[in-house]
This record gives structure tokens, sequence and C-alpha cells, in this order.
């Protein structure tokens, strides 16, 4: 799998961002499905993910919320395409929205007795959202 950061956006409005992110594109969709993948056996067991689509995206950090923001600032890397590199490994890490900002950490791995995900047969899940740690 190879990925490159391109482009960039917001999460939130213009007027009212939250969080800005690198966009991604090479493979993919090979990375949509592994978190369609890893989606779908957190439901299984039982575990909170969230129901909105998985983008590909490099979070570079958030606005503080009630805070004069330039929400716009992001479009500046519209034209942005960096250098190719190939993934080695995926790492699902979890935030947490705290008074002092986002607390970003690993996510616990889960039982080896889960199948099919992963090189190990175990896998982690993120509750919050899924991202890649390159």
């Amino acid at each position: 799998m190879t990925l490159q950061l391109a482009g960039g956006g917001r999460f939130g409005s213009v007027r009212r961002p939250q969080v800005a992110w690198a966009g991604l594109e090479g493979d993919v969709a090979a990375l949509s499905a592994l978190a369609a993948r890893l989606t779908a056996a957190a439901r299984t067991l039982r575990l909170p993910v969230e129901d909105r689509p998985f983008k590909a995206h490099l979070t570079l950090g958030r606005w503080r919320p009630r805070q004069p923001a330039d929400g716009a600032l992001t479009d500046r890397l519209a034209g942005y395409r960096g250098p190719v590199w190939p993934v080695t490994e995926v790492r699902l890490l979890e935030s947490h929205l705290g008074p002092a900002g986002p607390a970003v950490g690993p996510v616990p791995r889960l039982a080896p007795s889960v199948r099919g995900v992963g090189r190990t047969g175990s896998f982690n899940y993120q509750a919050y959202s899924i991202g890649a740690g390159l």
C-alpha cells in the first residue's frame, strides 16, 4: 500500500471550523476496506463505533471552540501533493476530547481469538474514529 498527502480541508464550517486535515491519495480503497472490516468487527463485539462514513485523512490540528478562527486556512492546501510513501503498518489511535484539549493514544488490543483481521489474528478498535498513524 502506498499513500500520499494531497490537498486538505476542515471538518466544520468556515465560520466554525473544528478539525484541520490533510487528504490522502493512493491506495485509499485498501485503507477504507480495512476501516470497514474493523468497524464491522467492532460492531459484532458490541463496541461503540461512529455512524459517519470513513474519510481517509491525517488530522493536522483542532481549532479551539468559541475562539476566533480562520476556517479558510486549509484552503491553502488545495494544490498540495506530498511525496508518495509505502505504508508498512497501520496503528489505530483514539482521541478523547477534554478541557485541556485532545488526548491521543493507542487503542487497547482485543483478544487474539478474533480472527481474520490483521497479521497476528488480533485487531485494535477505535471507538472515536479510525485513523492511520503513519
